[in-house]
């Protein structure tokens, strides 16, 4: 059995799927690796650090895709490389599907086995390959440090001789991994917190951090079996709009983080409520890449708008690149042995097991 990874576009995705670490316990089941030259080195990954590990160094990308039977990827591969790809070969990464139908077309239409790992069932047995949440978990962290080094006052309360400054206000939209990790973060710093979510289970965990939840008065449980938060209806919508806009005019900064999967994330700070905030005040759109939980975000800039700064991150991990991939790796690698029959040396595709199932992209 072959593993291989490729170097993503390193301009716009710096995690690796692989490290001299998690190679280890790769070689130590009898499978063999193989990686391109420079695979890791942009963030600090010798090729002498793989081979001491027992990986196979090829000389470009397209050797490695032609002599793997699994490829290893965190994103779906550029359009010139699916080529290369054979029957009974398998690709597994965080593929999306819901942007990438046309790239997974060509795939299957070669009788690739695809595996998109963003589609994990949330039950324990997945929770050691939950990249969702291991990911998410980093993406709310730095989002919160972020968003203090632009804010250009202090965070904590300080009461000096000269005088008392107040600790900086800070709403986290979304209460799910990155939300509550915002949380966590943004309370050890000293600031308070006040969180707001759909989900009605939030609450408990928001007040657990030390936060402070904001309610919709008569609001329901908007949440899908599997733990995700789903659309809300007209009438909540407009609720929650009357309480943001009164929140907001107090609030320092705001963490984004209301996700729907597979949908545009919903639009939950209007331009009119962001109008009523204090100059200096800080967005951070942790939603930017599906379209942003503020009406102003762009991707990959920091707007300023009447000397509010918001910011659309696209890829926030690209900033921790050595933390997601040590997590990203794990998870993958658990996937992988969930996948593999050490008996025979081979992929076993069992559509029974409810991970396999749910992550097989047809």
């Amino acid at each position: 059995m072959i593993i291989g990874s490729i170097s993503e576009d390193k301009n716009t995705e710096k995690r690796i799927a692989i490290t001299p670490d998690i190679l280890k316990k790769y070689k130590s089941i009898g499978v063999d690796v193989f990686i391109n030259k420079g695979y890791a080195d942009h963030i600090g990954y010798n090729d002498s650090d793989f081979e001491k590990e027992g990986a196979q160094i090829l000389n470009n990308k397209d050797d490695v895709i032609l002599k793997s039977n699994i490829l290893l990827q965190m994103n779906m591969p550029e359009e010139d490389k699916l080529h290369l790809f054979k029957e009974n070969q398998t690709i597994v990464g965080v593929l999306n599907p819901y942007e990438n139908s046309d790239k997974l077309k060509i795939l299957l239409n070669k009788k690739v086995n695809c595996f998109s790992l963003e589609l994990l069932p949330r039950i324990t047995r997945a929770q050691s390959m939950d990249i969702l949440s291991s990911q998410a978990n980093l993406a709310g962290y730095k989002a919160v440090i972020d968003s203090f080094a632009l804010f250009e006052k202090a965070i904590p309360m300080m009461m000096t001789a000269a005088g008392t400054i107040s600790a900086a206000r800070v709403l986290v939209v979304g209460a799910g991994v990155a939300g509550l990790q915002a949380i966590a973060t943004a309370k050890r710093m000293g600031a308070i917190v006040y969180a707001t979510d759909v989900r009605m289970a939030s609450k408990e965990q928001v007040e657990s951090l030390g936060g402070k939840f904001l309610t919709v008065e008569g609001s329901e449980n908007l949440e899908t079996e599997g733990g995700y938060a789903k659309e809300a209806s007209d009438d909540f919508k407009k609720k929650q709009e009357e309480l943001l806009t009164e929140t907001l005019k107090k609030i320092d900064i705001v963490i984004c983080t209301a996700l729907i999967p597979g949908k545009k994330a919903p639009l939950i700070i209007k331009k009119n409520m962001i109008m009523s905030m204090q100059s200096g005040s800080v967005i951070y759109d942790l939603a930017a890449i599906q379209g942003g939980n503020a009406e102003l975000t762009k991707v990959n800039e920091i707007v300023n708008f009447q000397g509010i700064k918001i910011i659309g991150e696209k890829n926030i991990l690209n900033k921790l690149p050595v933390s997601s991939s040590n997590l990203y790796t794990k998870n993958i690698f658990n996937f992988f042995i969930n996948l593999y029959d050490k008996e025979k040396k081979q992929i076993v595709i069992n559509l029974e097991d409810e991970i396999i199932k749910n992550t097989k992209v047809e």
